[in-house]
């Protein structure tokens, strides 16, 4: 040891090394739900009642003696229930979780991409020294299928039914039928919902990723909607004159690598009497007060492995990361875009928050 005697409280140490002893017991068990998820035993064990891991492996076809491991690794965890016997269940309560993605407390399509993150890893080492991130298609079509689980529960529960009737006018508007862009639409989801809605609007969504947008168009025609159209925002972006009625964000803007000139081509292809809803990440204002928010530590690690990452991809890029639009900077960021009216709408939400902007 190179520390001098009596300068250091063993206790403290004993506490430190239990704090990061326990950050290797979270990576384990999130792969592990990963696995979980992927194989398709969650689903399998929904509504089972107690299983054995023998019958879990006939109901999967699956080998006992590794679902027996992966069994016990879950109930250890706390994510399953040992009702004792070599019996495992799957709580009515953890399935709304891990097992259902139709309600809003899913959080099983964060842990889609986990491995794709976690093999990121050895690349993000040169992203340190050169200040290159990665993009998100550089993640492969698997990367684009995470993102969409990750985020399609809101869109497809809370984007019609609560957030569009929030904003002035919006919903007549695209019921009389109105042209709207959602920019950086990733697999669709959230135009797709709209386009079914209103059949009598058109919707298009721009985005820079091909894995996304080829999601996107097949999750279109498995839809059945046919006033949906997908541009690729590199080779077919925005028009350059005043043709959008309705404009949405999701998520987007602090992923990319120059945010102005997205905010500025948006303005040019909103029409005077338009409207922009924007939804991005819920940060304060300072790091300090960041540090007060539960989540914190989750956010600025997945923004070194994604989000700032996407958005410092290229050089001279913008480099926000998930917390980089706070009210403050998003405010400043859109009227020096051109928008003259911005103002915050008072949607909750755990992670985001919603904004409408208008010329």
């Amino acid at each position: 040891m190179t520390t001098k005697p009596g300068t250091v409280d063993t206790e403290k140490v004993r506490e430190r090394a239990q704090l990061i002893a326990g950050f290797l017991t979270g990576a384990v068990s999130a792969a592990m739900v990963h696995l979980g998820d992927a194989l398709g035993l969650y689903r399998a064990m929904r509504d089972a009642g107690p299983l054995s891991s023998a019958q879990l492996a006939k109901a999967t076809g699956l080998h006992e003696r590794w679902l027996r491991e992966w069994l016990r690794q879950q109930a250890a965890a706390g994510v399953l229930e040992y009702r004792g016997e070599g019996r495992f269940e799957l709580s009515p309560e953890t399935a709304m979780v891990v097992a259902d993605e139709a309600n809003l407390f899913s959080g099983i399509g964060s842990f889609d991409g986990f491995p794709q993150r976690m093999a990121s890893l050895v690349n993000l080492r040169e992203s340190f020294r050169t200040g290159i991130g990665l993009s998100f298609d550089d993640r492969g079509p698997d990367g684009a299928r995470a993102i969409e689980r990750m985020l399609a529960p809101t869109h497809r529960l809370l984007l019609v039914q609560a957030f569009l009737p929030a904003l002035d006018g919006v919903v007549a508007k695209l019921q009389a039928g109105a042209e709207a862009a959602d920019v950086g639409c990733g697999s669709g989801v959230a135009v797709i919902e709209m386009a079914k809605a209103f059949p009598n609007s058109r919707f298009h969504g721009y985005d820079t990723s091909v894995h996304a947008l080829a999601r996107a168009v097949a999750n279109a025609a498995a839809a059945g909607v046919t006033n949906a159209t997908f541009h690729n925002a590199a080779s077919d972006p925005l028009p350059p004159a005043p043709t959008f009625d309705f404009v949405v964000t999701f998520d987007c803007l602090h992923d990319m690598t120059h945010p102005e000139l997205a905010v500025a081509a948006i303005r040019r292809a909103l029409r005077a009497d338009g409207s922009w809803f924007i939804a991005d990440v819920k940060g304060a204002e300072t790091f300090e007060e960041n540090l007060l928010n539960p989540a914190a530590a989750r956010m600025y690690g997945v923004s070194v492995l994604g989000c700032m990452s996407a958005s410092m991809s290229e050089p001279g890029a913008a480099g926000l990361g998930t917390f980089g639009l706070p009210e403050a900077a998003m405010r400043e960021l859109v009227t020096a875009g051109g928008f003259s009216r911005f103002r915050r709408i008072p949607l909750e939400h755990p992670f985001n928050a919603y904004y409408e902007a208008r010329p």
